[in-house]
Protein backbone atom coordinates (compact mmCIF):
# COMPACT_ATOMS: atom_id res chain seq x y z
CA UNK A 1 0.00 0.00 0.00
CA UNK A 2 1.43 3.42 -0.94
CA UNK A 3 2.23 6.06 1.68
CA UNK A 4 -0.23 8.45 -0.02
CA UNK A 5 -3.05 5.89 0.16
CA UNK A 6 -2.29 5.07 3.80
CA UNK A 7 -2.34 8.81 4.64
CA UNK A 8 -5.68 9.25 2.82
CA UNK A 9 -7.16 6.27 4.67
CA UNK A 10 -5.89 7.55 8.03
CA UNK A 11 -7.41 11.01 7.43
CA UNK A 12 -10.68 9.48 6.22
CA UNK A 13 -10.96 7.26 9.28
CA UNK A 14 -9.97 10.13 11.59
CA UNK A 15 -12.65 12.35 9.98
CA UNK A 16 -15.31 9.64 10.46
CA UNK A 17 -14.21 9.12 14.07
CA UNK A 18 -14.29 12.86 14.79
CA UNK A 19 -17.77 13.23 13.30
CA UNK A 20 -18.99 10.12 15.10
CA UNK A 21 -17.61 11.27 18.44
CA UNK A 22 -19.13 14.72 18.01
CA UNK A 23 -22.53 13.25 17.16
CA UNK A 24 -22.50 10.92 20.16
CA UNK A 25 -21.32 13.73 22.43
CA UNK A 26 -24.16 15.91 21.18
CA UNK A 27 -26.64 13.09 21.76
CA UNK A 28 -25.41 12.69 25.31
CA UNK A 29 -25.27 16.41 26.07
CA UNK A 30 -28.15 18.01 24.22
CA UNK A 31 -30.91 19.75 26.15
CA UNK A 32 -34.37 20.89 25.14
CA UNK A 33 -35.83 17.52 24.24
CA UNK A 34 -39.00 17.77 22.23
CA UNK A 35 -41.15 14.70 21.65
CA UNK A 36 -41.26 13.91 17.93
CA UNK A 37 -40.35 17.40 16.75
CA UNK A 38 -37.32 19.19 15.44
CA UNK A 39 -34.99 20.95 17.81
CA UNK A 40 -34.97 24.62 16.92
CA UNK A 41 -31.62 25.48 18.51
CA UNK A 42 -29.31 22.84 19.91
CA UNK A 43 -27.82 23.62 23.28
CA UNK A 44 -24.67 21.54 23.50
CA UNK A 45 -22.24 21.58 26.42
CA UNK A 46 -24.29 24.06 28.40
CA UNK A 47 -24.18 23.83 32.19
CA UNK A 48 -27.60 22.16 32.20
CA UNK A 49 -26.31 19.46 29.81
CA UNK A 50 -23.51 18.40 32.13
CA UNK A 51 -24.00 15.19 34.10
CA UNK A 52 -25.49 15.79 37.52
CA UNK A 53 -24.41 12.54 39.17
CA UNK A 54 -21.25 10.47 39.20
CA UNK A 55 -23.24 7.55 37.74
CA UNK A 56 -24.34 9.66 34.75
CA UNK A 57 -20.78 10.97 34.23
CA UNK A 58 -19.39 7.43 34.46
CA UNK A 59 -21.93 6.14 31.91
CA UNK A 60 -21.05 8.91 29.44
CA UNK A 61 -17.34 8.29 29.91
CA UNK A 62 -17.84 4.54 29.34
CA UNK A 63 -19.77 5.18 26.14
CA UNK A 64 -17.14 7.55 24.80
CA UNK A 65 -14.35 5.15 25.82
CA UNK A 66 -16.03 2.23 24.06
CA UNK A 67 -16.59 4.37 20.97
CA UNK A 68 -13.00 5.59 20.69
CA UNK A 69 -11.45 2.28 21.78
CA UNK A 70 -13.56 0.33 19.32
CA UNK A 71 -12.83 2.75 16.48
CA UNK A 72 -9.11 2.52 17.18
CA UNK A 73 -9.27 -1.29 17.16
CA UNK A 74 -11.14 -1.53 13.85
CA UNK A 75 -8.90 1.10 12.23
CA UNK A 76 -5.86 -0.98 13.04
CA UNK A 77 -7.57 -4.23 12.03
CA UNK A 78 -9.00 -2.98 8.73
CA UNK A 79 -6.40 -0.48 7.54
CA UNK A 80 -3.03 -1.46 8.97
CA UNK A 81 -3.04 -5.25 9.27
CA UNK A 82 -1.61 -6.57 6.01
CA UNK A 83 -3.36 -9.93 6.49
CA UNK A 84 -6.83 -8.47 7.11
CA UNK A 85 -9.51 -8.42 4.48
CA UNK A 86 -9.91 -4.74 3.58
CA UNK A 87 -13.20 -2.93 4.03
CA UNK A 88 -14.11 -0.58 1.22
CA UNK A 89 -15.08 2.41 3.39
CA UNK A 90 -14.11 3.64 6.88
CA UNK A 91 -17.82 3.93 7.70
CA UNK A 92 -18.18 0.17 7.15
CA UNK A 93 -15.46 -0.48 9.71
CA UNK A 94 -17.35 1.64 12.23
CA UNK A 95 -20.36 -0.67 11.85
CA UNK A 96 -18.46 -3.14 14.06
CA UNK A 97 -18.09 -0.43 16.71
CA UNK A 98 -21.83 0.26 16.47
CA UNK A 99 -22.57 -3.43 17.03
CA UNK A 100 -20.44 -3.45 20.18
CA UNK A 101 -22.12 -0.26 21.48
CA UNK A 102 -25.50 -1.99 21.04
CA UNK A 103 -24.31 -5.18 22.74
CA UNK A 104 -22.52 -3.59 25.69
CA UNK A 105 -24.46 -0.35 26.28
CA UNK A 106 -27.87 -0.69 24.52
CA UNK A 107 -26.88 2.25 22.29
CA UNK A 108 -28.09 1.71 18.73
CA UNK A 109 -26.14 3.65 16.10
CA UNK A 110 -26.66 3.51 12.34
CA UNK A 111 -25.89 5.51 9.23
CA UNK A 112 -28.69 7.31 7.37
CA UNK A 113 -28.00 8.02 3.72
CA UNK A 114 -29.83 11.33 3.37
CA UNK A 115 -29.09 12.62 -0.12
CA UNK A 116 -25.82 10.64 -0.22
CA UNK A 117 -27.30 7.17 0.02
CA UNK A 118 -25.04 4.24 -0.87
CA UNK A 119 -27.48 1.40 -0.27
CA UNK A 120 -30.76 0.09 1.08
CA UNK A 121 -29.28 -0.39 4.57
CA UNK A 122 -29.03 3.37 4.96
CA UNK A 123 -32.59 4.28 3.97
CA UNK A 124 -34.92 5.63 6.69
CA UNK A 125 -36.64 2.76 8.52
CA UNK A 126 -39.56 4.66 10.04
CA UNK A 127 -41.36 8.02 10.15
CA UNK A 128 -38.91 9.46 12.69
CA UNK A 129 -35.93 8.74 10.42
CA UNK A 130 -37.77 10.12 7.37
CA UNK A 131 -38.44 13.39 9.22
CA UNK A 132 -34.86 13.45 10.51
CA UNK A 133 -33.38 13.08 7.01
CA UNK A 134 -35.64 15.83 5.65
CA UNK A 135 -34.64 18.11 8.55
CA UNK A 136 -30.90 17.52 7.99
CA UNK A 137 -31.16 18.05 4.23
CA UNK A 138 -33.00 21.32 4.88
CA UNK A 139 -30.06 22.47 7.02
CA UNK A 140 -31.25 21.71 10.54
CA UNK A 141 -28.36 20.93 12.90
CA UNK A 142 -30.06 17.90 14.48
CA UNK A 143 -33.34 16.08 15.02
CA UNK A 144 -34.50 14.29 18.16
CA UNK A 145 -37.48 12.64 19.85
CA UNK A 146 -38.43 10.58 22.86
CA UNK A 147 -40.40 7.52 21.75
CA UNK A 148 -41.58 4.62 23.92
CA UNK A 149 -38.87 5.21 26.50
CA UNK A 150 -36.02 5.66 24.00
CA UNK A 151 -34.17 8.88 23.21
CA UNK A 152 -33.62 9.16 19.45
CA UNK A 153 -31.15 11.59 17.91
CA UNK A 154 -29.91 12.17 14.37
CA UNK A 155 -26.97 14.45 13.63
CA UNK A 156 -25.64 15.38 10.19
CA UNK A 157 -22.61 13.89 8.49
CA UNK A 158 -21.52 16.26 5.73
CA UNK A 159 -20.38 14.39 2.65
CA UNK A 160 -17.86 16.50 0.75
CA UNK A 161 -16.91 15.97 -2.86
CA UNK A 162 -13.91 13.77 -1.99
CA UNK A 163 -16.25 11.46 -0.01
CA UNK A 164 -18.72 11.16 -2.84
CA UNK A 165 -16.38 9.37 -5.26
CA UNK A 166 -17.01 6.24 -3.14
CA UNK A 167 -20.35 7.00 -1.49
CA UNK A 168 -22.27 8.38 -4.52
CA UNK A 169 -20.39 7.16 -7.57
CA UNK A 170 -23.07 8.08 -10.13
CA UNK A 171 -23.54 11.68 -8.97
CA UNK A 172 -24.26 14.41 -11.50
CA UNK A 173 -22.84 17.34 -9.49
CA UNK A 174 -19.96 18.13 -7.14
CA UNK A 175 -22.05 19.74 -4.40
CA UNK A 176 -21.75 18.49 -0.84
CA UNK A 177 -24.40 16.05 0.34
CA UNK A 178 -25.80 15.26 3.77
CA UNK A 179 -25.98 11.90 5.48
CA UNK A 180 -26.92 11.28 9.09
CA UNK A 181 -25.91 9.33 12.14
CA UNK A 182 -28.90 7.93 14.05
CA UNK A 183 -28.35 7.25 17.75
CA UNK A 184 -30.93 5.68 20.05
CA UNK A 185 -30.82 4.48 23.65
CA UNK A 186 -33.25 3.76 26.48
CA UNK A 187 -34.10 6.43 29.03
CA UNK A 188 -34.54 5.71 32.72
CA UNK A 189 -38.22 5.74 33.63
CA UNK A 190 -39.13 8.48 36.16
Amino acid sequence: MSVKLITQIRWGVARHLFLLGGSVAMAMGTTGLVTGEEVEEPVVASRSALPSTIEEARARARWMHELVHGALQVMHRDFFDENAAEKSLPSQSLDDVFAEMARSHSVEIRWLGGNANKGKDHLPQDAFEEKAVAALISGKPEFEALERGRYRFVGPIRMQNQCLKCHVRDRKSLEDRVAGLAISFPMAQP
